[in-house]
């Protein structure tokens, strides 16, 4: 099984998000850790700090998971993914308010969002002989 789809995916954004995470902290030198404007990460996504440890939490998260096995991977993909879903949806909310502790911006709704539905798209709708119940 070390060709699951969900393994691949998990072990793909896991590398992503931890490089994500640490380039994050080249664009937020002088940013708060929990500042709502923060520094802008290839131009386009705002990140603070505290949006650099999530990346790099989330990406060790993925990584662990789909180095370990099909229902690590399949688990930890459907669990972020709805982490995920739910931070995009959200986040349009809280964009211009105290609330938005990540400093996110419309960019990263977006990515949120897309990347919510690989993950999630991925975890119920591939390996299905590992049921999403034994997986979470």
């Amino acid at each position: 099984m070390r060709t699951s789809p969900n393994r691949l995916v998990a072990t793909i954004f896991g590398a992503v998000y931890l490089l994500v995470g640490l380039l994050g902290f080249t664009a937020t030198s002088g940013v708060g850790f929990v500042s709502t404007d923060g520094g802008l990460l290839l131009g386009i996504f705002e990140v603070n700090p505290l949006h650099n440890v999530a990346h790099l939490l989330i990406g060790a998260a993925l990584l662990i998971g789909g180095l370990s096995n099909v229902k690590a991977a399949k688990g930890v993909n459907i669990v972020v993914g709805a982490a995920y879903l739910l931070l995009g949806i959200v986040g349009f909310f809280i964009a211009d308010t105290a609330a938005n502790v990540l400093a996110l911006n419309t960019n990263d709704h977006f990515l949120h969002l897309a990347s919510a539905l690989v993950l999630l798209g991925t975890g119920i709708a591939a390996d299905k002989q590992v049921s999403p119940r034994q997986a979470v």
